[in-house]
């Protein structure tokens, strides 16, 4: 899923720039990152570039890109690329070094920036938030629950009692039960049975503190 505040920067046939906003309602400046200008340049004119990256460990590399759009969300500023790996999306602030080529850019004749940043943003957050729960939600809650998980949360279908299925996904059982414990008015968390505990035994801390 896309959040609010992504913008895509796109090379159309026609050599023009277009600047497409998604889902925000006002725009606050940020300092770009070293390199955007010189990827910028290269998507505009649709060339490879030699590409510096440093990863999340720190390991730095380099490999040879090809330019396909340029994605702000939030503060933060991306590459959509083609590589030899397949696509692969990097964030500007860590790009090293970038030195565009007089090499033509392939780009996929079904390419799409936005749709390909919804995918990546979706596996992203999966990859964020692993862990899932299934629960049974009555109608009046499914509101409530959108609102508090947004993404997080896929909406299945109805029960014989009315309910209905859900599932919704979290960083570890911990963390997603003590989400899930102030929500029991409408929520019945059917699997996996170790949230079940975790629910249980912050049902009986809240007992034993307030009786």
């Amino acid at each position: 899923m896309v959040s609010s505040g992504l913008s895509c920067w796109i090379k159309w046939p026609q050599s023009r720039l277009t600047t497409s906003t998604f889902g925000t309602n006002s725009r606050v400046e940020h300092r770009p990152p070293r390199f955007l200008d010189e990827l910028q340049d290269a998507v505009i004119r649709g060339v490879q570039v030699r590409l510096g990256y440093v990863d999340r460990e720190g390991a730095e590399s380099g490999r040879t890109v090809h330019p396909l759009g340029i994605v702000a969300k939030g503060p933060s500023w991306y590459l959509v690329s083609h590589t030899e790996a397949g696509r692969r999306t990097f964030r500007i602030d860590r790009v090293s070094s970038a030195e565009p080529t007089d090499d033509p850019v392939r780009r996929p004749e079904d390419f799409d920036l936005a749709e390909s940043w919804r995918e990546i943003a979706d596996e992203v957050d999966r990859k964020r938030t692993p862990f899932e729960i299934q629960a049974l939600c009555a109608p009046q809650g499914i509101g409530p629950l959108r609102i508090g998980f947004g993404g997080r949360l896929e909406v299945g279908g109805s029960t014989t009692d009315g309910r209905v299925e859900v599932v919704i996904r979290g960083h570890d059982e911990y963390t997603l039960a003590g989400e899930l414990s102030g929500l029991i008015e409408w929520l019945e968390v059917t699997g996996p049975a170790s949230v079940r505990d975790h629910l249980a035994s912050i049902g009986n801390a809240l007992v034993e503190r307030y009786g």
